[in-house]
């Protein structure tokens, strides 16, 4: 079995998901794609929103939860912290994130111009992912209390205490439609989740109207809502819409930042090679000084030598001619890997017999 599939195994058998789910929905990406990736995701280029800020701090979030688990190697830290440095650099040379306007932002700001005293109105956030957050953490701002609700109530729980809103159950939620002024929802559900009936019965029984806001990629609200009486609706294109409005005078930030990268990105690609060849150049030294040890004690014991200061000279005399013989190879070595000379690598490997440990 692939490394790859041992991955999605147990990524399907920790998120409770079947293995088929991966067929259409998990994108694989390899060497240098990785690297580009990672460094537009700490920059703010590949976010819902550009610049906006929450991805690097998850981006530390979730090397240092590696950290901590000790499943994050050499290569991850190194990639993780190279890829923090450069986002660091882009947002501080660029702005790129000041001023920008997010997705969730703009919903709240539509539902502040559309609805009079937004504050004392029954708000309803389903979702409890970045799109939500973006939501809550607008609303929160603007000291406006809000409902929310997932199909987990123990999430909704756990979003409530980290980004805000009282949490209240999918089920209880779903049934008090009637009750709702102001509607976001921002869920992954790959069906309606608010759909024509539920909502054309709870606008029965009430006479204002009510404000949904789709922030759902597929969308999770019925198109057909947006028919029913007293009812304004409005969907993640026509939200973005108005984004990129915002984003259209940030285009030359946004080609600084990409520039950046693109500079950054070479120096990345060394670092990591130097990374993966590091294994062989510590293995070849450690391999050369246990010789020179067995060595050392076979002549010490020919000599008889018992005087501490002559065997410490001796000692690091061998050390020296080892490290004055083996030092411009092996760093030539490390120059030849961050230069992508495969050859030379493998040529080494085979000369001192070194195997990829496991």
């Amino acid at each position: 079995m692939s490394d790859l599939e041992r991955i999605k195994k147990t990524w399907a058998s920790v998120a409770g998901l079947e293995q088929n789910a991966f067929k259409e929905n998990l994108e694989v990406s390899q060497g240098t794609e990785v690297y580009h990736h990672l460094l537009k995701l700490t920059s703010g280029l590949d976010s819902l929103v550009v610049g906006e800020e929450q991805i690097l701090g998850q981006v530390k979030e979730s090397i240092n939860a590696a950290r901590q688990l000790q499943a994050a190697g050499n290569s991850l830290n190194t990639l993780f912290e190279k890829a923090i440095r450069v986002g660091t650099r882009v947002r501080h040379s660029t702005g790129i994130s000041r001023g920008s306007i997010s997705i969730g932002s703009m919903a709240v700001k539509l539902a502040e111009e559309n609805i009079d005293d937004l504050k004392s109105k029954y708000i309803l956030l389903i979702g409890t992912g970045e799109a939500a957050s973006l939501v809550a953490k607008s609303l929160k701002r603007r000291g406006t209390n809000f409902f929310v609700t997932s199909r987990t109530f123990e999430r909704s729980q756990a979003f409530a205490q980290t980004v805000g809103g009282k949490p209240i159950k999918f089920e209880e939620a779903m049934s008090n439609f009637k009750s709702i002024d102001v509607l976001f929802v921002a869920t992954i559900a790959p069906y309606f989740l608010v759909t024509y009936e539920r909502v054309q019965g709870a606008m029965e029984s009430r006479k204002n109207g009510m404000l949904i806001m789709d922030l759902s990629n597929p969308r999770t609200v019925d198109e057909r809502v947006a028919t029913i009486k007293k009812i304004k609706m409005m969907n993640l294109d026509q939200i973005a819409e108005m984004v990129d409005k915002n984003m259209r005078t940030r285009i030359g930030v946004v080609s600084s930042a990409e520039k950046i990268i693109n500079e950054e990105l070479p120096v990345v690609e060394a670092a990591m090679k130097r990374v993966e060849i590091e294994p062989i150049v510590n293995n070849v030294f450690k391999e050369i000084d246990q010789a020179r040890i067995k060595e050392l004690k076979k002549a010490l014991q020919m000599l008889g030598e018992t005087d501490e200061e002559k065997i410490r000279i001796i000692d690091q005399l061998t050390q020296a001619i080892v490290e004055d013989i083996m030092s411009t190879p092996m760093n030539n070595l490390r120059k030849a890997s961050e230069q992508g000379d495969s050859e030379i690598v493998r040529t080494v490997t085979k000369l001192f017999d070194y195997k990829t440990r496991e």
